[in-house]
């Protein structure tokens, strides 16, 4: 138990103070010497024992009447190691511009608002904490030691199974992590949502899997990094939150992974860079199964890595011609509508000049041939009143496919998409029929034929003999009344038979394919 006169001057005034809830403040005023990175260099007359201030937290020197108490101290250096795990800790802590020898552990702990801001921290443990306020690590600087022999990993800032009733605020903090996790967070709920805005910086991975954000995730400007050369650079899995903002020059050296979100209004990576890992054979967006609403990927540039949107639902896409990598996976994408920005105006991407080209294009940025890409487009286009566009990206759809079979496949592949483009076209037949039925009827009229019985049958019409030939079906008379000595002309009647029975069959099975997909 520490006993009044054990305490230094400075902890004397905060001792004193306390109770009344009075800041203390032990800045010089001299920018110089009140530098906190320098604060491992400040005497006695700034250093306060951690042991201190755990002491009157946990009700070392009660309250006055009429008065709040409430820990306020400034420009200290704290020695030792500030342990408050487990602690009910009923009065505000209020920690600013100063330097700790040893981490804070508040692991377990139950508070009221805390806020350590312009600090220097080796490490904020707060594990299942529960905080009846608000989190404000603003302006700090945590960095993470080596990895303990009873660790796999030591975490600069831990808040894993926390709940925060406020917001947990590390606006231009920067957190460093001497192995991969800068910010472990899984299964955080803050209701007052996560700010890491305004120079937020991470070195190492930021974690918040499984985190209730009813507020959202605000890390617009932040700029996250792995150490590793394959690493994860923020990871969001089976996140749930109202809005997620990566806008306004956000930039993740390392994936960011989404997969199986949840966002019920915006998610946002407008103005943002996705470099991906520094190796450049990791993905940069990873969103499998995620869901949102509003989805804005108006990046500053293309990613450097794949985008993987495998299974992701959206209401709204917004997407420029800076979003796309070359490589993008996008079977399951399910999206509702798709605005283009274009000179800083967002417009339906539906009816513009090149349109289906375009996004046909994107389609198969996509590895490999998969047919709900092309399905899910065609029924944007249709919704929006586009049939036409529908029908030309379920040809493109058609045309990808043949790629995939075998060469006989391929071939009867060829000859739909000539004759009826694969029923998507069926103006095609027409041509071909009028066009065969034009070179028949110049050649067979420029000639003479033989009948077969003479005196017999219908007077020789080189157009119904023609289209005799050309329709298998039936018959009109011509076909089997007469016939031709000249063996080039005997050919091109064999020749239009075969066309007629093969455009036939195409446009019966362009018509089925019609009629199955309407």
């Amino acid at each position: 138990m520490l006993s009044y006169d054990e305490l230094t001057s400075p902890e004397r005034e905060l001792w004193d103070a306390f109770p009344e809830g009075r800041r203390v403040d032990l800045r010089t005023g001299v920018p110089e010497d009140d530098r906190v990175s320098e604060g491992g260099q400040w005497g006695p007359g700034r250093t306060v024992r951690a042991v201190v201030i755990v002491a009157l937290l946990l009700g070392a020197n009660t309250a006055q009447p009429g008065a709040v108490a409430c820990l306020r101290l400034a420009g200290a250096r704290i020695s030792g190691h500030l342990n408050l795990a487990g602690a009910q800790i009923a009065h505000a802590l209020w920690l600013e511009d100063c330097w700790f020898a040893e981490g804070v552990d508040l692991s377990g702990a139950s508070a009221q608002s805390i806020a350590i801001t312009g600090s220097r921290v080796p490490g904020v443990e707060a594990g299942m904490i529960r905080i009846e306020g608000r989190l404000d690590l603003r302006h700090s600087h945590l960095e993470s030691s080596s990895a303990s022999p009873f660790h796999r990993r030591v975490t600069a800032l831990s808040l894993i199974n926390a709940q925060v009733s406020g917001a947990v605020n590390l606006n231009d903090a920067k957190i460093t992590a001497s192995e991969e996790w800068a910010v472990s967070a899984g299964g955080l709920v803050a209701e007052g949502g996560v700010y890491c805005q305004d120079g937020f910086v991470a070195h190492g991975e930021v974690r918040l899997m499984g985190a209730q954000l009813p507020g959202g995730l605000h890390m617009r400007g932040a700029l996250l990094e792995h150490p590793g050369r394959r690493g994860v650079a923020l990871a969001l899995d089976n996140a749930v939150a109202s809005t997620l903002d990566f806008s306004d020059g956000f930039t993740a050296n390392g994936t960011v992974r989404l997969r199986g979100a949840r966002i019920s209004d915006n998610l946002t990576f407008e103005g943002a860079v996705l470099n991906g890992p520094p190796d450049g054979h990791g993905p940069s967006l990873v969103a499998l199964l995620m869901q949102a609403v509003d989805f804005d990927f108006t990046l500053a540039r293309p990613p450097s890595g794949t985008v993987d949107l495998r299974g992701a639902q959206v209401s709204y896409l917004h997407d420029s011609d800076h979003s796309w990598p070359d490589l993008v996976e996008l079977d399951g994408f399910v999206y509702g509508s798709i605005k283009m920005d274009e000179a800083g105006e967002r417009r339906e991407a539906v009816g513009q000049r090149d349109s289906v080209a375009h996004r046909v294009a994107w389609i198969r940025r996509s590895p490999g041939y998969n047919p709900q890409p092309y399905e899910q487009l065609a029924i944007w286009y249709r919704k929006a009143g586009h049939d036409d566009d529908a029908r030309r990206v379920l040809l493109a759809k058609q045309r990808h496919r043949r790629r995939t079979l075998h060469p006989a496949a391929r071939v009867w592949g060829h000859l739909l998409d000539a004759t009826v483009g694969y029923g998507y076209r069926p103006w095609l037949a027409g041509v071909w029929l009028l066009a065969l039925t034009l070179l028949g009827t110049l050649s067979f009229g420029a000639h003479s034929p033989h009948p077969v019985k003479q005196g017999e049958g219908a007077p020789f019409r080189p157009l119904v003999y023609t289209l005799d030939l050309l329709i298998p079906i039936g018959g009109l008379g011509q076909r089997t009344a007469w016939y031709w000595s000249n063996d080039s002309l005997q050919w091109l009647a064999y020749l239009l038979i075969a066309f007629g029975w093969v455009l036939t069959t195409a446009i019966i099975a362009g018509a089925t394919r019609t009629l199955q997909k309407n």
